[in-house]
């Protein structure tokens, strides 16, 4: 088997990478490309954190691409690159697994960038890059979308026309690769509780939560785009389909301006008018910070309650991504709205980050457990390259 897997997972305005040994996904190292007012740098750390890299990369997309393989080149040394595998946002209707990324592929998703305006076409740019640069080394497009294929029709349908389902408007669901290991972290680290009824809240820029049991997604908070379900960074989550046309029938607004205003202008950011980003937001004095911080709080009790009406009943609830995480006094307001259902906090292991945050005799359990999509993605590719490879 060659040696080592390149997970990449692009976003708006950086790509973050990981590097992992084929054999028994082992992380490598990692890192990220970020890119602010044209200008490109390169950030890697190895496993202990150390510094690898820390540098400025001028040139256009491709080129600095052709520098990131360069380097895991270089990194790498005699050993090579088995794969580049991708994050995907949106899969759509036609793509349930991890599939080889062809020319045909990547018209496909295209195709579905509309569904996905903050993230489809970044996911594809990286793809694009290597198979001009690299044609002959295997790339895995892994989809955000798939992991929510288990849910029923009645949770993915609209109550639309049958023939606009047809058409393929539907609840699709996303975040889903950080679920997926969620689910498969939950049997090592909890397996008493790991196929019971469970919410996973996935709480960062992007934010959206998943109701799973027996460790598969039976409902969640996102519907068709990445814009539905809770409050977010820029986004503004559910919203009444009334305010849309209000939007463009008496105000006059185009639908690239409504879509600008959903998706970019919206969320933490619209109702604060200060920063889309919670750790600005609760070290600041403004009212305004603490309106849109509120809003967030309530709109995710809400949306877990909601979910915990689908499992009919509740066994534990997970926090990870960025908010998820490293924001123990949003936590800590979350499961206070939730002492309805049992939910009793741990406050001192709540601040400290623990595994477990909730007291012994708290009736629904509480845990923070860091997402690692880069390692998901990974394990993807080495599987549908090398079906025989030995499990991690």
């Amino acid at each position: 088997m060659p040696d080592a897997i390149l997970s990449l997972n692009a976003g708006s305005s950086s790509l973050k990478f990981a590097l992992f040994e084929a054999a028994g996904l082992s992380r490598i190292a990692a890192g990220s490309i970020e890119t602010v007012d044209g200008k490109n740098s390169f950030h890697a750390r190895d496993v202990a954190g150390n510094v690898l890299a820390d540098e400025a990369w001028p040139g256009p997309y491709q080129s600095v691409i052709d520098s990131l393989l360069t380097w895991v080149d270089g990194h790498l040394g005699a050993s090579t690159i088995a794969a580049a595998a991708h994050r995907v946002v949106h899969g759509g209707s036609n793509h349930h697994a991890p599939e080889m990324v062809t020319p045909a592929l990547m018209a496909a998703l295209e195709q579905l960038a509309p569904l996905a305006p903050l993230h489809q076409s970044h996911s594809l740019a990286p793809m694009r890059a290597i198979a001009a640069i690299r044609p002959h080394l295997p790339q895995v497009a892994c989809f955000d979308t798939a992991f929510h294929g288990s849910m029923s029709q009645i949770a993915k349908r609209y109550a639309l026309p049958g023939e606009y389902e047809t058409q393929g408007i539907r609840r699709f669901g996303f975040h889903g690769l950080s679920y997926e290991y969620i689910a498969g972290a939950l049997v090592e680290l909890a397996p008493e509780i790991a196929k019971k009824k469970i919410i996973v809240a996935h709480l960062g820029n992007g934010a959206s939560l998943c109701a799973m049991e027996d460790g598969r997604s039976v409902d969640t908070s996102m519907g068709m785009t990445p814009l539905d379900g809770l409050v977010m960074g820029t986004r503004c989550g559910a919203i009444d389909p009334g305010v849309i046309l209000y939007l463009v029938g008496d105000c006059g607004m185009t639908v690239q301006a409504v879509e600008d205003l959903l998706y970019r202008r919206s969320g933490l950011l619209g109702v604060s008018g200060i920063s889309s980003d919670m750790r600005a937001l609760q070290q600041s004095i403004d009212p305004r910070a603490a309106d849109a911080i509120d809003l967030f709080v309530f709109r995710t009790a809400r949306e877990i309650s909601a979910l915990a009406a689908t499992l009919q009943g509740l066994d534990a609830l997970v926090f990870t991504a960025g908010i998820g995480e490293h924001a123990p006094e949003i936590r800590r307001r979350i499961c206070e709205k939730l002492a309805w259902l049992g939910m009793k906090l741990n406050a001192e292991a709540n601040e400290r980050n623990d595994l477990r945050i909730t007291a012994p005799d708290s009736r629904v359990a509480g845990f923070v457990i860091p997402t690692d999509e880069e390692r998901v993605i990974a394990g993807h590719a080495r599987e549908l390259l090398f079906t025989n490879a030995p499990q991690a």
